[in-house]
């Protein structure tokens, strides 16, 4: 068992102890502990039993159920308390804008177990006779509860990239690799996922009896020409069957709806090659240029693929840095020089450091003393790992009136700062556009970060006006970034067309914390290529020279 399965165990005893109402000091300590677990640098599992409880922030009582969890694989004080939770009780800490507290009210209270029961007694305005549920609570909740149903079923793309393989592998085991292609939504690199879909060129009654294994997954529906399974993850897996044409199905299965009318409307006489082992034909046969499947979304594409238009799409060998990374100075696991030399191995040229500003007080922002310091630590750090570069950057909050939080005479002293907003979140259009464009207007705001707060599959972002802010940023030479977390992927890969029309920059980034953050670029770039984006528009590409002309003309901009 790995730390991080561990520190998940301690937070959610935690808080089902705040749910049960039990003694807050503990449920306290036991979410502390669980913190600290999670940025040990060592795996708890090679640390010997009679160490663990003489680490820093682990008593002897959690050391205790540590090496409890690590000899059993269970921990009996958690096993208990989920024995005496309702399992709809437990969905609810799901469910964004109610914490353990709010739940005991909920439970111990109203007498509601489910989100079925919570929901229908939002929409009957009963939680605002309780205390601590006011209108406005009630209505957030009752709208984060219709984003979570709405999002059951679905996945990151992350999360399936991680599972594809065994899944391609299994299928090509059974039916042989020339037999089975990947389509879909996964195919189109879509940013969340419902189904995983294929292409198995075999017979429903071929297929059908490969599935009749010990634990078999559901089959939800047939057709003639298609099966639908789920698997035990909750996972659907699509299987568009049959021996006839790969090129016709392939094609067919892969764009999306509005491309595959809009494709069938221009060539309505389409013909595909029977001999064909890819959909590759499909464009050539009309003499238009390959669309790649990322970009299968809408009639504009094929327009461009007519005119001999298509963008190369940038690659994640492009990206020659790391910008927006944090350390261990805010809430990051690693050092600047940890991060550095990860780079350097990568064979990156260059790190922005960007750590928490000090309105994060929960991640341990920066205050001005402390900012000093860094930078006398990463001069430091350059003169040792040359001619590799660090660059001094801060994740400056955006407050509540669109100012950031430092002084001019701190934001000089910078490369350049990332401007984003953390806190709060819950506001309408009108507040969340002036609080951005203040910041955009800042002559020291050199890129915006995660433009609308989203959380894939976890939190609906604020509203904004895309097109107001994009030119915002094109007006002010203001970089918008691509937020590379999978989670995250801010801003929409649909607007990146409109912000390179307009000129402005973009900067796939992946807002890493651990040195596997790293990693993420790549869920940025595949963002990106759905957005068209080019290794020319994408600030992360620059390399070293072409990066430092960029800032010197940045600075001379907020020097004006």
């Amino acid at each position: 068992m790995d730390n991080a399965s561990i520190a998940d165990n301690f937070s959610l005893l935690s808080k089902l102890m705040d749910i049960h109402g039990e003694n807050a000091f503990k449920a306290k300590s036991y979410a502390i502990a669980a913190f600290n677990i999670e940025k040990l640098p060592h795996p708890l599992k090679d640390t010997p039993p009679e160490k663990i409880a003489g680490i820093k922030g682990i008593g002897d009582s959690t050391a205790k159920k540590i090496i409890e969890l690590l000899d059993t694989g269970k921990l009996s004080a958690l096993e208990e308390m989920i024995s005496i939770t309702p399992p709809g009780v437990i969905e609810m800490m799901n469910i964004k804008g109610i914490g353990p507290k709010k739940i005991h009210s909920i439970w111990k209270e109203m007498g509601i177990e489910s989100i079925g029961e919570l929901q229908y007694a939002c929409n009957e305005n009963r939680l605002t006779r309780y205390k601590g549920f006011g209108e406005k609570t009630q209505q957030n909740v009752l709208e984060s509860i219709s984003f979570y149903l709405q999002s059951q079923g679905h996945f990151l793309y992350a999360q399936l990239d991680a599972i594809f393989p065994m899944v391609n592998s299994y299928l090509q085991n059974l039916f042989g690799s020339s037999k089975v292609h990947v389509t879909g939504s996964y195919r189109r690199q879509e940013t969340t996922i419902e189904e995983l879909e294929f292409v198995v060129l075999e017979s429903n009654s071929v297929i059908k009896p490969k599935f009749q294994t010990a634990q078999p997954p559901e089959l939800l529906a047939e057709t003639d020409r298609s099966l639908l399974y789920q698997l035990k993850n909750g996972l659907k897996l699509r299987l568009y069957t049959g021996s006839h044409n790969l090129a016709e199905i392939l094609f067919n299965t892969t764009g999306s709806e509005a491309f595959l009318s809009a494709f069938h409307k221009k060539f309505p006489t389409l013909k595909y090659d029977a001999a064909a082992l890819d959909d590759q034909s499909v464009f050539s046969s009309v003499d238009i240029a390959y669309i790649n499947p990322c970009l299968r979304e809408n009639e504009s594409i094929i327009d461009k693929a007519i005119a001999k238009q298509l963008p190369p799409l940038i690659q994640v060998a492009d990206i020659k840095s790391i910008i927006h990374g944090h350390s261990n100075w805010s809430d990051g696991t690693n050092t600047i020089e940890e991060m550095a030399k990860e780079c350097i191995r990568r064979g990156l040229e260059y790190m922005v450091i960007s750590d928490h500003s000090k309105t994060a007080g929960y991640a341990n922002g920066l205050k001005e003393d402390r900012i000093r310091e860094q930078h006398l630590y990463i001069d430091e750090l350059n003169e040792q790992l040359k001619p590799f570069k660090i660059f001094k950057s801060i994740e400056s909050d955006i407050l509540n009136d669109g100012r950031l939080d430092y002084d001019d005479e701190i934001l000089k002293t910078f490369d350049l700062v990332i401007a984003s907003i953390h806190s709060p979140l819950q506001m309408n259009e009108e507040k969340a556009m002036m609080r951005l464009l203040a910041a955009i207007e800042n002559p020291f705001t050199n890129i915006l970060g995660h433009m609308t707060g989203r959380l894939l599959l976890s939190r609906n972002g604020y509203p904004v006006d895309h097109k107001k802010i994009i030119e915002a940023c094109a007006h002010h030479n203001v970089v918008i970034e691509i937020n590379a977390h999978p989670r995250r992927l801010d801003i929409d890969w649909r607007w990146i067309d409109y912000a390179v029309e307009k000129g402005v920059l973009l900067s796939i980034n992946p807002d890493a914390h651990f040195l596997t953050g790293f990693d993420d670029v790549k869920y940025g770039v595949l963002a990106a290529q759905k957005g068209g984006l080019t290794k020319e528009n994408n600030l992360s590409s620059f390399d070293l020279p072409a990066f430092e002309n960029w800032l010197a003309k940045n600075r001379k901009k907020r020097n004006n």
